[in-house]
């Protein structure tokens, strides 16, 4: 077996590399600009950040894990399926878990209501890609070659699912949260005539 299962997984290693460091690289920007932005006087609330913010650490967190996965020296492709399979089910219940909390953001006048990009890449994506993920880790061990081809691109979707999602909350927050410039700039002209004046 150690012989059969081996070389398949080492052909993709290298694929599995690039797709760990990217998530891993994007995590850590992520990370940075929630940081960045929890220093400014207007934040995302919990509840948004809880539907919005958090799922994109999830996805990018769960490509790391399957390129981790893929790293590690198996002798049986069981154990690979076993591990792939519960991140599947674990991802799926987990959107639809976001699911919920997307509507109840849609239900509250409020709150941000998601548009149709936000319920495709925050629900739709995501749980195609777990499925995906899913189905593969099924059909892994009895025939191996085919089954990679869908885990690596559901391993892809969920990549590109945090890369867009990461910059379309840093975005949103940037245009919503930070002060316009304009203003800025009104309210410094107008201390600077308060300023002159109470000189004069």
């Amino acid at each position: 077996m150690l012989e059969a299962t081996v070389p398949i997984l080492t052909t993709w290693q290298n694929f599995y590399v690039i797709i760990g460091t990217a998530a891993a690289t994007l995590t850590g920007l992520t990370f940075v600009a929630v940081t960045l932005i929890a220093q400014r006087q207007s934040r995302m609330p919990d509840e948004a950040n809880a539907a919005f913010a958090t799922p994109t650490v999830v996805h990018l967190g769960a490509a790391l894990l399957i390129a981790a996965i893929f790293a590690a020296p198996w002798q049986i492709l069981w154990n690979v399926s076993l591990l792939l399979g519960l991140i599947g089910v674990s991802g799926a219940t987990y959107i639809i878990i976001i699911t919920r909390r997307l509507r109840r953001q849609a239900s509250d006048p409020d709150k941000y209501t998601p548009v149709m990009e936000d319920w495709i890449w925050h629900t739709v994506l995501p749980f195609v890609a777990y499925a995906a993920l899913f189905i593969g880790a099924i059909i892994l061990p009895g025939n191996a070659s085919p089954p990679l081809f869908f885990i690596g691109a559901a391993t892809v979707l969920l990549l590109f699912i945090g890369i867009h999602n990461s910059w379309d909350t840093v975005t949103f927050i940037a245009g919503n949260h930070l002060p316009d410039i304009s203003e800025s700039e009104g309210k410094s002209k107008s201390e600077e005539q308060k300023d002159t004046s109470e000189v004069s």
